[in-house]
């Protein structure tokens, strides 16, 4: 049974009926998934790799035909203004961000468009994922072979008659795909996909969540804000320190000089069930801000655990943490599994 909800400003299917089957699925089996939340971005224009380039914390100048990177966009003081992935498609370069991150994302870019001859606009990609341990023989049986792919690489297959796009997950989405065609219109583009993968599990927002708890994989606009420092992210995958300059480019640097930040992003194992989200304090003095956090149904049993940012004086003194009554564990991630 199909239950909807809204998730990133997009109607979702929540779960199935059993989202503990569904995270077990993307944990042991194979599990499919839609994915209306995230937009793709086209960039072209003869500018396009020299422009971008020096808009974004990674090399995208040097990424080879169908290879993508892991970017932040920063300004100039060194906050992250949002994430995205970028990938080499040739005639242009094609971002993959959240629908929700594209007004604000290309209003700040564009500004930076100047003498460039540079083109940004919105494509309709549709997008499915699949994932699980079983994910890469469960696409060879559909016809799908993706032996060999590098993460972040994207290959085209003939799908019901269409040219779709195979795109690999990064290093800390492991088992992960994702089918993307592009599609005149979205009305009927599930249906399109409905027997392309026989003996899948439907998978719903609900245990994406938790498996990218789990995984320890932010979500902008929720563990990483417009107050954040690249490096307490700890999204290191992000940066490239020796491509040159971009905007922020100088805080960025600065840090990594100094070799160390005031706080970074880490797990927490809870005993007694997650706290609120937020920032938890004593004696007036901020020691940790969870900005995830689930009791998350495992074979094993179920567990507590949540990310977020912690004091550095204070994870050097742990692992443990008192969080105004909830005692926490400090770990780093991914969660161990």
């Amino acid at each position: 049974m199909r239950r909807p909800g809204q998730y990133l400003g997009v109607d979702v299917a929540l779960h199935f009926g059993d989202p503990a089957a569904e995270l077990a699925a993307l944990r042991e089996s194979w599990g499919v998934f839609h994915l209306p939340w995230r937009a793709k971005i086209t960039v072209t224009g003869k500018d396009r790799a020299r422009w971008l380039h020096n808009m974004v914390t990674n090399n995208v100048r040097d990424l080879p035909l169908n290879r993508g990177n892991y970017n932040f966009v920063l300004n100039a003081q060194g906050r992250i203004l949002g994430d995205m992935y970028i990938y080499n498609r040739g005639e242009s370069l094609l971002l993959d961000t959240d629908h929700t991150q594209v007004e604000p994302l290309l209003t700040a870019m564009k500004r930076f468009i100047i003498m460039d001859k540079v083109e940004m606009a919105e494509a309709p990609i549709f997008a499915i994922g699949c994932c699980g341990a079983k994910a890469e023989e469960s696409l060879a049986a559909t016809g799908i072979d993706v032996t060999g792919m590098e993460l972040l690489e994207i290959r085209e297959f003939p799908v019901n008659g269409l040219t779709v796009m195979i795109v690999r997950g990064p290093e800390n989405k492991p088992g992960w795909y994702e089918v993307w065609v592009t599609m005149p219109e979205h009305e009927g583009q599930g249906g399109m996909f409905g027997g392309l993968f026989p003996g899948a599990q439907n998978v719903g927002v609900q245990a994406l969540e938790w498996w990218r708890i789990l995984h320890g994989i932010p979500q902008y606009g929720q563990d990483i804000r417009d107050r954040d420092l690249p490096q307490e992210t700890g999204q290191t995958q992000a940066l490239n320190f020796s491509k040159g300059c971009y905007i922020g480019q100088e805080i960025v640097e600065r840090i990594r000089s100094r070799g160390q930040v005031h706080r970074k992003f880490v797990g927490f194992e809870f005993e007694d069930g997650p706290p609120a989200l937020g920032k938890h304090e004593a004696e007036g003095r901020t020691l940790a801000e969870i900005t995830s956090a689930a009791a998350i149904p495992l074979s094993t049993g179920e567990r507590n655990v949540g990310m977020g940012y912690v004091r550095r004086e204070v994870a050097e003194a742990g692992p443990y943490v008192d969080l105004q009554g909830h005692k926490a564990k400090i770990v780093e991630l991914p969660f161990a599994m």
